[in-house]
C-alpha cells in the first residue's frame, strides 16, 4: 500500500519544475536546486506520523498547505489547518514546525508537518506536497546526503546514524551513538593533526634546511610522530573486528551428534519453542535459524540436524546441510562501511611505511601526504560518489 502510495505521490510530482532560492519569507524565486519531501516516520497506521521537506521551497510549501499562510517562529511548534492547495479542501488540523536554514538536520530550510498517522491523512498531504512548485519526493537517504554536503555530518557520523536506524540491540545502539557522537571523527582528525605536524616539519626541513634559523632534531621529532601514530593505528585495526562483528552479528551453528540437547539449546536461548524436543533421533531434519539477543550482541543461532549416518534421503540431507553450515559458520559480506574504514587504515600505516624506508627527504614529504590523504578520506570520503552512493542507499526514504 505504503509503495503504491509513494508512486502515485512521484506522478504527482512530475513535470516541470519551478527551482526556487532560499530567501527568509519562504517565498520561492527562479534559480536554485529542488526541494525534497519523504514519510519520515515508520510506515503503516500510527498515531502520528511526521512528513518533512528540505530545501529553498520548504517555507513556501509551508505556507501554501496551512492555514493561517504565515511561517510559525522558528522550531517552535503550532497547530495548524492543513489544506490542499489547489483545491482548499481541508486535509488535516496538525503540528508544524519551521527551521530555517542553516539551523536545521540538513543544513538548508526544512519543515516538518506532525499529522495523524492514517493512511488518508498521510496520503493526502504527500500528494499535496507533490503538487507544490519546485517540489519532489526525495530519494533514499536524501537528507542526511545533503547534512552531509552542507558539513552538519561527517561521513563517520553518517554511518553512526545509519547504524542507529538498524540497531537491534542495546551494545548495537551504544556503539552506533557512540560513532554518531563523533567519537570515531574525532580520534581519526587527532591523527589527522599529529600527521600534519610532521608533513610540515619534513617541508620545513626541505625548504629551510640550509638555514641556520631552523631548529635542530627537527626531522626527528617528525620521525617521534609517525611512530606515534602507528601504535595508534595498529591498535586501533586490531580491535576493528569486534566492532565489525557487533554491528553485522554473529553467526553460531549449534551442531552434534543426534540427542545431544542441541535444539534445547536454541529453545533456551531464543525463549521459544523454535525446535521439536523429542528424545526420538532425528527429529531435526532442517536447519533452523533464529535470531537472539545475547547480552546486547546480535547472534543467528542455527539447530541443525544430528551429525550421523542419515536413514532416509531427508535425513541425508538435513545432515549435509549441517556439515555445509559447520564448515563456514562465519559466510557471508562483510560491513561495507567497516571494510572501508580498515582500507583507509591500512592505507596510512603503508605510506607510513613507505616514509621510514624513504632515502630521500622528499620521498618521505610524499608518503606522508599520501597517509594524510588516506586519513582525510576516512571522515570525509574523498569525493569518491561510488563509495558515497553506496553508503547512502542503505537509508530509508525519509532520512
Amino acid at each position: 500500500m505504503w509503495r503504491g502510495l509513494w508512486t502515485l505521490v512521484a506522478r504527482a510530482a512530475r513535470g516541470p519544475c519551478r527551482p526556487c532560492t532560499r530567501q527568509g519569507s519562504g517565498t520561492p524565486a527562479p534559480g536554485s536546486g529542488a526541494t525534497i519531501f519523504a514519510l519520515s516516520s515508520g510506515q503503516g497506521r500510527c498515531g502520528i506520523a511526521v512528513i518533512r521537506t528540505s530545501g529553498p521551497a520548504s517555507g513556501h510549501a509551508l505556507r501554501s498547505l496551512t492555514v493561517p499562510q504565515d511561517l510559525p517562529p522558528a522550531r517552535r511548534a503550532c497547530l495548524r489547518l492543513l489544506t490542499d492547495p489547489r483545491s482548499g479542501e481541508p486535509l488535516d488540523r496538525a503540528l508544524v514546525l519551521w527551521f530555517p536554514g542553516p539551523q536545521s538536520f540538513t543544513g538548508e530550510d526544512c519543515a516538518e508537518f506532525h499529522v495523524h498517522g492514517g493512511p488518508a491523512v498521510v496520503s493526502g498531504v504527500l500528494q499535496a506536497l507533490g503538487r507544490v512548485p519546485g517540489l519532489r519526493p526525495a530519494e533514499a537517504g536524501e537528507f542526511t546526503r545533503r547534512a552531509f554536503a552542507h558539513g552538519k555530518l561527517s561521513l563517520t557520523e553518517v554511518e553512526g546514524l545509519a547504524d542507529l536506524i538498524h540497531a537491534e540491540t542495546e551494545a548495537q545502539r551504544r556503539q552506533a551513538l557512540r560513532q554518531l557522537d563523533g567519537e570515531l571523527g574525532h580520534l581519526c582528525r587527532g591523527w589527522l593533526e599529529t600527521l600534519t605536524k610532521a608533513l610540515a616539519h619534513v617541508e620545513a626541513y626541505i625548504d629551510f634546511g640550509e638555514d641556520d634559523n631552523l631548529e635542530d632534531g627537527v626531522l626527528e621529532r617528525a620521525d617521534s610522530q609517525v611512530q606515534e601514530l602507528e601504535v595508534a593505528l595498529n591498535a586501533h585495526l586490531g580491535d576493528a573486528r569486534r566492532g565489525q562483528r557487533l554491528r553485522s552479528g554473529a553467526h553460531v551453528v549449534v551442531a552434534g551428534p543426534p540427542n545431544a540437547g542441541k535444539s534445547s539449546l536454541v529453545n533456551l536461548l531464543s525463549r521459544k519453542p523454535v525446535s521439536i524436543v523429542s528424545p526420538e533421533p532425528g527429529t531435526t531434519r532442517d536447519v533452523l535459524e533464529t535470531p537472539v539477543d545475547l547480552a546486547g550482541f546480535p547472534v543467528l543461532l542455527s539447530d541443525t540436524a544430528g551429525l550421523r549416518e542419515g536413514e532416509g534421503p531427508v535425513e541425508q540431507e538435513g545432515v549435509r546441510r549441517a556439515h555445509e553450515r559447520c564448515g563456514d559458520p562465519s559466510a557471508g559480506p562483510p560491513l561495507l562501511t567497516r571494510a572501508r574504514h580498515q582500507h583507509h587504515l591500512q592505507g596510512c600505516l603503508e605510506a607510513l611505511g613507505h616514509y621510514k624506508q624513504a632515502k630521500d627527504v622528499a620521498l618521505a614529504a610524499e608518503a606522508l601526504r599520501i597517509a594524510r590523504g588516506h586519513l582525510a578520506c576516512f571522515t570525509s570520503g574523498g569525493g569518491t560518489e561510488e563509495i558515497l552512493d553506496i553508503i547512502f542507499r542503505d537509508f530509508c526514504v525519509g532520512k
